[in-house]
């Protein structure tokens, strides 16, 4: 025991060290009295608003036509607290003493009201997302299975949510809530992105869709795409210049198939055309094109040491 005391005797020091770090590194510290948003209630927030976007799939079951409207006011009258309470918080972080005197609960509020308000316009883009989704893919017995089992969907969706905020100049949690649906799905949308409604994203994992994209109707996207940016301009400084288009437009009816990487701020993807596995592409191409890599060779070896080599 006395050996474990003499011990502990050494965890003042410690902690001093690290705080000290508190001055010296304070790029990765937030002290004060203004909190940032929290994480697990934005996550709160977002399982609200699916359970608003999908009633019957999420939380609540037996919801009918009889009893949904109270559910839903319900969840509103809460989302209403909530997302001011977060909002308020994110927008005083942003806060500097040149922007003037700021009711940040008044200013918080009449964002959620708007975002609420949108909530009618985005389920009707939802519905296209799903049918695209139904429509793409051959393994999917019912619509109920994509809303419940796809997590292109699920990305799709919180993209949705995170990317009206965004317009709404909401900041951090928007990016909160895309990078959650990325850890959970392993989908990265960037919320600043635009895209098109019927919108599927087949599979998934990896998909890597970055800030600047513009992305048209009815786009189709399989696992291991990347629509990212060639290279970051910078300043005479060796600054990143921000707030430039860096990242691919992709117009209708376009479809990527999976590990492809199509990257540039300049680089366009004219509608209708098909970019195919593993194609690295740079440049724009031309409607109803088809980009391909030639087919690479194959060898097979003979078990037999001795025997024939195959090519295909």
């Amino acid at each position: 025991m006395a050996t474990d005391i003499r011990l502990k005797e050494g965890l003042s020091e410690i902690t001093e060290a690290i705080v000290a770090t508190y001055t010296e590194c304070r790029h990765i510290n937030h002290l004060g009295h203004k909190p940032l948003p929290s994480r697990e209630a934005v996550c709160d927030i977002l399982a609200d608003l699916m359970d608003i976007l999908y009633p019957g799939y999420v939380r609540r079951q037996n919801l009918h036509m009889g009893n949904v409207e109270y559910h839903v006011g319900d969840l509103i009258d809460g989302l209403h607290d909530k997302m001011t309470q977060q909002i308020s918080r994110a927008l005083r972080h942003e806060y500097t003493a040149d922007s003037g005197p700021v009711d940040f609960e008044k200013l918080a509020q009449q964002k959620t009201i708007e975002l609420l308000g949108r909530i009618p316009q985005i389920r009707n883009i939802l519905e296209q997302d799903v049918a695209s989704a139904y429509l793409g893919d051959p393994a999917a017995k019912s619509h109920h299975e994509i809303i419940f089992c796809y997590p292109g969907l699920e990305a799709v969706t919180v993209y949705r949510l995170a990317h009206e905020l965004t317009l709404l100049g909401v900041p951090l949690i928007p990016r909160m809530m895309t990078e959650h649906a990325h850890s959970k799905t392993g989908i990265d949308i960037h919320p600043g992105a635009r895209i098109g409604p019927g919108f599927f994203i087949d599979h998934g994992t990896g998909v890597v869709i970055g800030e600047t994209c513009d992305i048209g109707r009815n786009v189709k996207l399989y696992q291991g795409v990347t629509l990212g940016a060639l290279s970051f301009p910078r300043d005479a400084a060796g600054n990143i210049i921000r707030g430039m288009k860096r990242h691919p437009t992709l117009e209708d009816e376009v479809v990527v198939y999976a590990n492809a990487t199509i990257l540039g701020g300049d680089t366009t993807v004219g509608h209708h055309a098909v970019i195919g596995s593993n194609v690295w592409l740079t440049q724009s191409v031309e409607p109803y094109t088809v980009v391909l890599l030639e087919k690479p060779q194959l060898r097979i070896k003979s078990p037999d040491a001795k025997g024939p080599d195959f090519q295909i």
